[in-house]
Parts: C-alpha cells; sequence; structure tokens
C-alpha cells in the first residue's frame, strides 16, 4: 500500500488564487465597518458639539476662573 505523493507544484499559486479574494473582500468590509462604525459617529458628534459651542463664553469662564496667567478676571 503506497500513500499519494502531496501536490507541491504549483501550490503557492493554487492557495493565492483562493485566499487572495477572500482576504481582499474581508479588508474591504473591515474598513467600511470602521468608517461607518466609528468614524462617522466620531465626525457627527464633533459637528454636534461645535454647533452650540462658544469659544468667547469659554474663555471669559476660564478667565474668570484664573487659569490664565497673561489674562486678569474682570473683578480685579
Amino acid at each position: 500500500m503506497s500513500l499519494v505523493k502531496p501536490a507541491m507544484r504549483g501550490l503557492l499559486g493554487k492557495r493565492l488564487r483562493f485566499h487572495l479574494p477572500i482576504a481582499f473582500t474581508l479588508s474591504l468590509i473591515a474598513a467600511a465597518a470602521f468608517k461607518y462604525g466609528v468614524t462617522e459617529p466620531r465626525k457627527q458628534a464633533y459637528a454636534d458639539f461645535y454647533k452650540q459651542y462658544d469659544a468667547t463664553n469659554e474663555f471669559n469662564a476660564m478667565r474668570e476662573a484664573g487659569i490664565f496667567e497673561s489674562v486678569r478676571p474682570s473683578g480685579e
């Protein structure tokens, strides 16, 4: 009883033809999931924050709290 020899010639090419499209498809799915699952909600959160953000009011609040060394609070 003899064993069948393994097919070694062309093995890399055959495996690449099978695995490369799968890897490419999975990478596209992962990129789309990251874009719509992470970056789009993050961009929307930043947009919502800056719609109602007032830099002047924040500056005045920090100035009154005494955070800045170069700007005195209005009470002094």
